[in-house]
């Protein structure tokens, strides 16, 4: 497996990361066949594990917990905060309030001392960055958290936050983790070009964008199958062209003598940007699969072909990057002048 460093941080990282989110009752609610997988991961040169407090409701940070117990000195360990962890407002977000207590609830779950990486799950419009990045700064002082970064920022709030820092003098996000496949093309186009001229490392998730790419069936069994039935639907305008899409990749794939998966996480992976991408298997079978794929390498005539089937910087459904639409988009009342 090969290594990278993650941004700024000055982390060897693999360039595969586990995610966690299949552990727990969205997924695979076997506790000891988790452990097992991540274990499993761990042996074949996986060294980052990419949690979060609301995967499960927090049981999948306990899993993880559980199967490192005893290796913790081998793991580069990355959880979220900042999703709704219950119905208290103050349960969520990116204030001071929050971010202290929700860093001792992860602490107590993974049954750790400190985090190597702590990462803002989504943008918090309504907390002011600089609460945020003092909170977080302090965490660091206080060796709690060794980084942070964010998730699924936009990249004017990428540069926003940079600035914050500077200007306060405050420890500043050093990755970034977005959505990335051969189907959501978009960071292509202005994320990545920011986050690489700020230095941060870029964790990627969803290679296989939900499904899609896996050359199987049964997508609306999927975890985001469930979220958004419609852009799974195989009859849909959407469906339609991804199932197209798809089609024409799994022809190029299995002409170049690989699956599909394999030839959408090396794609990932070939783009300089990326650090890590992260794989969310559910079982066993699921891993192997993925990681017999690590050492592939996509040739520039493949990644052409490619980019003649999904442009570069272009994406097959906007509703997949739905979590970055800023208020002033989804408020009609932030767009339109009173009389």
């Amino acid at each position: 497996m090969k290594r990278r460093i993650l941004g700024a941080t000055g982390m060897s990282v693999s360039e595969f990361a586990l995610g966690a989110m299949m552990f727990g009752a969205m997924g695979n609610p076997d506790h000891e066949d988790a452990v097992r997988i991540i274990g499993s991961a761990l042996d074949a040169g996986i060294n980052l594990i990419d949690t979060a407090d609301v995967y499960s409701g927090g049981e999948s940070e306990e899993i993880v917990g559980t199967a490192i117990r005893t290796r913790r000195d081998e793991v580069i360990l990355a959880t979220k905060f900042g999703m709704p962890m219950g119905a208290d407002p103050n349960q969520r977000g990116a204030s001071r309030r929050w971010i202290v207590r929700s860093v001792e609830n992860s602490l107590r779950r993974l049954g750790t001392d400190r985090l190597d990486l702590y990462q803002l799950h989504r943008p918090d419009h309504d907390t002011d960055q600089d609460e945020t990045l003092s909170a977080l700064s302090d965490l660091v002082q206080a060796g709690k958290i060794l980084a942070f970064g964010s998730s699924m920022f936009p990249a004017e709030t990428i540069v926003e936050a940079q600035w914050a820092a500077e200007r306060r003098g405050t420890h500043r996000y050093l990755t970034e983790q977005c959505m990335y496949s051969i189907f959501t093309r978009r960071p292509e186009a202005s994320v990545f070009p920011v986050v690489q001229r700020h230095g941060l490392g870029v964790l990627t998730f969803s290679p296989l964008n939900g499904g899609w790419l896996s050359g199987r069936a049964g997508l609306a069994t999927s975890h985001r199958a469930t979220l958004r039935p419609s852009s799974y639907d195989p009859s849909s305008p959407t469906g339609q062209a991804k199932a197209e899409a798809a089609a024409k990749l799994a022809a190029l794939a299995a002409e170049a003598g690989m699956t599909l998966p394999h030839l959408a996480t090396a794609f990932v992976r070939a783009h300089p940007a990326v650090t890590s991408v992260i794989i969310g298997p559910r079982t066993q079978e699921q891993l192997d699969s993925l990681l017999s794929g690590a050492g592939i390498e996509l040739s520039s005539d493949l990644l052409d072909r490619i980019d003649e089937i999904v442009p570069p910087g272009t994406e097959l459904d906007a509703a997949d990057n739905y979590a970055t639409t800023p208020p002033a988009i989804a408020h009609a009342h932030l767009r339109r002048r009173l009389s």
